[in-house]
């Protein structure tokens, strides 16, 4: 009978073991998907910081050219008259 439990005592050790590396290889793969996700999301947000920067850029040339047409209208208006 002891032999049949220490026999069963080192197959459980081996099953435990191995669910042991098993959930640790697992808990890598989380902490790395995790790692990646933050960056990701760092990375998105300074993305977005920039599109905010470009479209205010584009949107201040847009006014500034739009400004300057009106000038030049104005200016041809006056000067046909």
């Amino acid at each position: 009978m002891a032999e049949e439990y220490g026999q069963w005592g080192d197959e459980m050790q081996r099953v435990f073991l191995t669910l042991m590396v098993c959930l640790t290889l697992a808990a890598c793969g989380l902490g790395e998907t995790a790692v990646s996700a933050a960056a990701g999301g760092a990375s998105a947000a300074e993305q977005a910081k920039e599109a905010l920067k470009t479209e205010a850029r584009v949107k201040q040339q847009l006014d500034a050219a739009a400004t300057l047409e009106a000038q030049r209208r104005q200016a041809a208006d006056a000067s046909s008259q």
